[in-house]
């Protein structure tokens, strides 16, 4: 039984990661996508060109989306809290 709980807030700390991290994730992708398109048809095989537009949308995403994040992060963690006196009952 103490296996099942440790699994299941396993399980929830796994996609509480995937959920937060995702918007950042895909949007860095996209922008490395149409960066590496418009490298590729311009054959300026500049590194930094990457690079850079990669930090700004990610730091753009966590400006943006900061507060949703921390609320996310932050009912995870009351849950998990919530969730002591059960597993000490265990």
């Amino acid at each position: 039984m103490f296996e099942d709980a440790i699994l299941s807030i396993a399980n929830e700390a796994v996609m509480t990661v995937l959920l937060v991290s995702a918007p950042i994730l895909g949007a860095t992708l996209l922008i490395g996508l149409l960066i590496s398109i418009l490298q590729a048809t311009t054959q300026v095989q500049e590194m930094t060109l990457v690079f850079v537009p990669k930090i700004i949308i990610a730091l753009l995403m966590i400006v943006l989306l900061g507060p949703w994040m921390l609320n996310i992060l932050t009912s995870f963690t009351y849950r998990l809290y919530a969730s002591i006196p059960q597993l000490l009952s265990l």
